[in-house]
């Protein structure tokens, strides 16, 4: 369904894409999102997802709640030398090669 907004309506995919979706209890999903802009452009697909996804569980009884979670939600962008980094964090090796070879990670 994802794939077929993202062609349909970009902008709404763009809203809602960075919405989280986690199984709080047995039939309720708590639906973090980063803004209330993005839950106003959510509400016009959501009864249509929530619909097919209920339908494709077999689960009619599962509630919804909705929960606004700014932290946790923001989107990084990861440079190279950002992803470099977190690798050397992990094996501190690749500092040392990196002092080495002198990569060029721009």
């Amino acid at each position: 369904m994802l794939k077929q907004l993202q062609k349909k309506d970009t902008f709404v995919f763009n809203a809602i894409k960075s919405f989280k979706l986690v199984k709080s209890a047995e039939n309720q999903i708590t639906v973090f999102f980063p803004s209330d802009s993005a839950k106003v452009e959510f509400d016009k697909v959501g009864r249509e997802f929530f619909n097919h996804f209920k339908t494709k569980v077999h689960n009619f009884s599962i509630e919804i709640v909705y929960q606004r979670d700014v932290e946790n939600l923001k989107i990084e962008v990861m440079t190279k030398r950002k992803i470099f980094e977190k690798f050397a964090e992990k094996n501190p090796l690749l500092k040392d090669l990196d002092d080495l070879m002198r990569f060029d990670l721009t």
